[in-house]
């Protein structure tokens, strides 16, 4: 109920809840709110705890939603939603025999984004019809600066610099517990920061453990990240050592706007790191975000023409939002940008027209608009790795610090989780009991 209050701006203001529930399927929500009682009532068969749980929780936000839309006057393109995972949703009410379009309708998600979801349903297919398996991710932590908007346990390369040797001899040290709980693995994804910032011996390093699993011809992806951190003989190590998906990350190829979210690049290093990677023959993803600080909707619309006129296999397309512990979020309580849900439709617009396809989208709290973020992909180019992790279907076994395993069971109804600490000497100091826990939680039965 308070995201769909903080969705609205309203938690300054007076608002009473109560609900109760009877006939074993109607819920009853009272709210008062500015001197008026208001009862809004659903109508849903229940049939156990859970159904009864799932169903009072849909009703109070659904409940508080309208109420707050007809106050204020405003409506959000995925109405009462709040998840991250409007998909999982949706595949939620397929398994119980239900169109997940009359959900989505009631719960005030706009027409376009229905089946916007339905097509990204579409794309996800095949990756469903064969979930289960691994996914294998390594976190390194380290970036040449961090950008204003970020919220990652990163810092910039020059404070953390001391850490790094150590680092990679805890994540060889990981790496190598995994090889007895290796058996299906989908894909390997190296992030968590700018990889590349890193030296080639030491990247090569990371290569080198990974190499040592023996692990099957995958997607292996590395999320490069900077323009400014590209070398040749970083990219050439990478495809020598089985990498085959790159990440171009610039955000936007405005260089004033680079200048005011805390980047040292400039576009033309986006296009020089781009072509040394087109080069060698990598699947290359570039990332975008809508709504950066003194943008317009033409701005944006630049930033996307360059990313679809390189045609790279992925383009993905964020929502600028407030994430804890980003320096933007410490200054703005909450995000106005003119012209959003243009950029977003724009986007949607330009990449369907270049071929593009959008393959998964996720939400998160404090996003402009009310909007998402959505990877789109040329066809036979979608990320594995972006969809099992998302959606939930496939173990991802993680190293490194922030690092979040999970184990999925049966049909994805009960999933497992172990964390690692966020703080690198934290980290590097439990390194044995992260191995120890890491291997309880796979090593077991199902």
């Amino acid at each position: 109920m308070m995201d769909v209050v903080r969705l609205f701006d309203c938690e300054d203001q007076d608002i009473t809840h109560y609900f109760y529930f009877y006939g074993g399927r109607t819920y009853v929500n009272c709210i008062e709110h500015a001197g008026e009682i208001r009862d809004y009532r659903f109508e849903c068969a229940t049939h156990d705890d859970v159904e009864f749980k799932r169903y009072a929780r849909r009703s109070a936000k659904l409940a508080v939603y309208e109420l707050l839309s007809r106050a204020t006057g405003k409506s959000f393109p995925y109405g009462a939603l709040t998840g991250i995972r409007p998909t999982k949703l949706a595949y939620a009410e397929q398994a119980a025999g239900r169109d997940f379009r009359q959900l989505f309708a009631a719960m005030h998600v706009d027409g376009a984004n229905i089946e916007f979801v339905g097509r990204v349903m579409e794309e996800q297919a095949p990756f469903y019809r064969r979930k289960g398996g691994q996914d294998l991710f390594v976190s390194l932590p380290f970036c040449p600066t961090k950008c204003r908007y970020c919220s990652f346990i990163t810092a910039p390369i020059s404070a953390t610099a001391q850490y790094v040797e150590s680092y990679i001899s805890c994540l060889e040290r990981e790496i190598a517990s995994l090889k007895p709980l290796l058996s299906d693995v989908r894909s390997v994804y190296i992030g968590g920061g700018t990889p590349f910032v890193l030296e080639p011996r030491e990247l090569a390093r990371i290569y080198a453990a990974i190499s040592a699993l023996s692990l099957p011809d995958c997607e292996y992806t590395v999320e490069a990240g900077r323009p400014d951190t590209f070398t040749e003989e970083k990219l050439k190590l990478s495809k020598d050592s089985g990498v085959n998906r790159i990440c171009v990350n610039p955000q936007t190829f405005s260089d004033a706007t680079l200048q005011k979210i805390g980047r040292r690049h400039t576009a033309a290093q986006t296009f020089a790191a781009y072509e040394m990677a087109d080069r060698l023959g990598f699947d290359i993803n570039v990332d975008l975000i809508a709504g950066l600080e003194g943008e317009s909707v033409w701005d944006f619309g630049r930033s996307l023409k360059c990313a679809a006129d390189l045609a790279p296999a992925n383009i993905t397309v964020h929502t600028l939002s407030l994430k804890a512990g980003a320096k933007l979020k410490e200054e703005t309580r909450r995000l106005h940008i003119d012209g959003i849900g243009e950029m977003i439709s724009l986007s949607r617009r330009e990449l369907d027209a270049a071929g593009y396809r959008p393959y998964y989208i996720y939400r998160q709290k404090y996003q402009a608009g009310g909007h998402e973020n959505c990877g789109w992909a040329k066809p036979g180019k979608a990320c594995a790795y972006n969809i099992d992790v998302m959606e939930e279907i496939s173990d991802n076994i993680a190293v490194g610090a922030n690092a979040i395993s999970k184990r999925v069971y049966g049909d994805g109804s009960r999933i497992e989780r172990f964390a690692s600490p966020k703080d690198l000497p934290t980290y590097m100091a439990k390194c044995d009991k992260l191995i120890a826990g890491r291997l309880a939680l796979f090593g077991g039965e199902d």
